[in-house]
């Protein structure tokens, strides 16, 4: 009878372990910039785009734009790196404010390998009295 629950127990354990270890291999770390640059594993980081270095190849599908710390309180100085991406460019990409990209350094730049646009609120910036004639007209 010992033997059987030794053998349930180690089994329960096996796919414990097994579950972790899967687990923690699909997690994906936010990093900085820099530490993006040194990564030798798929990261995530969060920045401003800089449409000045924007780039869109639709026969290969190639974006190229350049992202910067978005915390920096001078964007012209901020570190930027250069991301590649190859895909369909999302529809907000534009209008967006942020970006958090997904993947690791290659030799062209940042390869990302999925991307996360942020846009500012429909409403943000709007004043309390123009949001209520907002409400009240229907509009």
């Amino acid at each position: 009878m010992k033997v059987k629950y030794i053998i349930g127990v180690a089994v329960i354990l096996l796919f414990v372990v097994w579950g972790a270890s899967a687990f923690l291999k699909t997690t994906v770390q936010y990093v900085t910039i820099a530490e993006a640059r040194q990564s030798d594993k798929t990261v995530q980081v969060l920045g401003n785009i800089d449409f000045n270095d924007y780039r869109y190849d639709a026969d290969k599908r190639r974006l190229e734009f350049s992202i910067f710390d978005a915390e920096a309180s001078n964007p012209g100085a901020a570190e930027k790196m250069k991301v590649v991406y190859y895909g369909v460019v999302p529809g907000n990409f534009e209008q967006a404010t942020q970006v958090v990209v997904k993947g690791k350094p290659g030799a062209d730049g940042f390869e990302a390998d999925k991307l996360l646009v942020k846009c500012p609120s429909k409403y943000q910036g709007m004043e309390e009295d123009s949001m209520e004639s907002a409400v009240t007209t229907g509009s």
